[in-house]
């Protein structure tokens, strides 16, 4: 299993070009070409005001469903583009992406169909399940207390959906930091966009399938003992009590306030109290740890550079114009 600890080699290289870079997450981010805030104006214009109303009835049922649709946002738009394809189920000659094991717990698909129901009953076969991910994210997080953000629409829906490629291009939880570096430079984001949108973990919970690793096979010896030496100590056992060794089903939260927005993951992380080996690993590189370090803090820019980033990652692949499709139901291709 891999270590959460970088190369003394890499370590530095990344150093270097993390501290080089200016950050350009405040500053405006073009759209894709085909997006546009007022897409759907003159052909739904209730759509915004129909999913914002559907969030609000998921969260005051579940406010942790915030940090579902975040994911479902960054698992979608990682894996060949913002085009819903992470919603598709699988057939019997396919097996979909929500099938892969790094979309192991995936939630809200249910929920995002419902959104679908209502606005075709509205607005038939106008807006794309692709656009209805990017507004619930926003919509999400804003409601539990993080940054809204502008969301331009115009996607449209893809028709392909493998488990291999989900695999092959989201990041595993057992990444070291020159890893997830090399994950999110291959969508065109930098260390500090990283480590920004990894700040979403501060909403949402997890299966204890991704953080048996950093209990109990640290360092590939599969045992009781193979734990993640930086992790607290205390923390540890508390992981341990609700994760059991072999337990993969259960689940915790992923942040002390999971249903609250806010700057907490990155003190939680500063501690030792990183939930996956990718969170511990933001500060086994030194500037890395700076950059978690400044979002810790009240008056830093993470809310700010989060939003961007959320911004930069909806314009990922998009299919625009006659290019795929509106889909009907979101599980299924027309």
């Amino acid at each position: 299993m891999a270590s959460a600890s970088a190369t003394g080699h890499n370590a530095l290289l990344v150093s270097i070009v993390l501290l080089a870079t200016v950050c350009a997450c405040t500053a405006e981010t073009p759209y894709a070409a085909g997006l546009s805030e007022d897409f759907y104006q003159k052909t739904c214009p209730q759509a915004a005001s129909i999913v914002d109303a559907y969030v609000t009835k998921f969260l005051r049922k579940d406010r942790n469903f915030a940090g579902a649709f975040n994911r479902l946002q960054f698992h979608d738009c990682w894996v060949g583009g913002c085009d819903g394809s992470v919603l598709l189920n699988s057939t019997q000659t396919n097996q979909a992406e929500r099938e892969a094991h790094v979309n192991f717990g995936l939630r809200g698909v249910a929920e995002v169909d419902q959104i679908k129901a209502a606005l075709e009953h509205s607005c038939p076969g106008v807006v794309s399940c692709a656009d209805i991910l990017i507004m619930a994210a926003r919509d999400a997080t804003a409601k539990v207390g993080g940054p809204t953000w502008p969301v331009a629409m115009g996607r449209r829906d893809g028709v392909n959906s493998t488990s291999f490629m989900a695999d092959s291009n989201l990041p595993f939880p057992v990444l070291n930091f020159s890893g997830l570096v090399a994950n999110f430079a291959a969508k065109g984001f930098n260390a500090r966009e990283m480590i920004t949108l990894s700040g979403a973990h501060t909403i949402g919970r997890t299966h204890c399938n991704g953080i048996l690793p950093h209990l109990y096979n640290f360092t590939g010896k599969d045992d009781a003992t193979d734990t993640d030496p930086a992790m607290n100590k205390n923390f540890a056992v508390f992981l341990k009590k609700h994760c059991p060794q072999g337990n993969r089903t259960n689940t915790i939260f992923i942040d002390s306030t999971a249903n609250t927005f806010d700057r907490a993951y990155y003190k939680n992380v500063l501690k030792g109290k990183g939930i996956f080996i990718t969170d511990s690993a933001l500060i086994t590189n030194p500037a890395g740890k700076k950059v978690v370090t400044t979002f810790s803090k009240p008056g830093s820019a993470f809310f700010t550079e989060f939003a961007a980033g959320m911004v930069k990652m909806g314009n990922l692949g998009v299919l625009t114009g006659t290019e795929g499709q509106i889909r009907r139901t979101c599980q299924f291709v027309n």
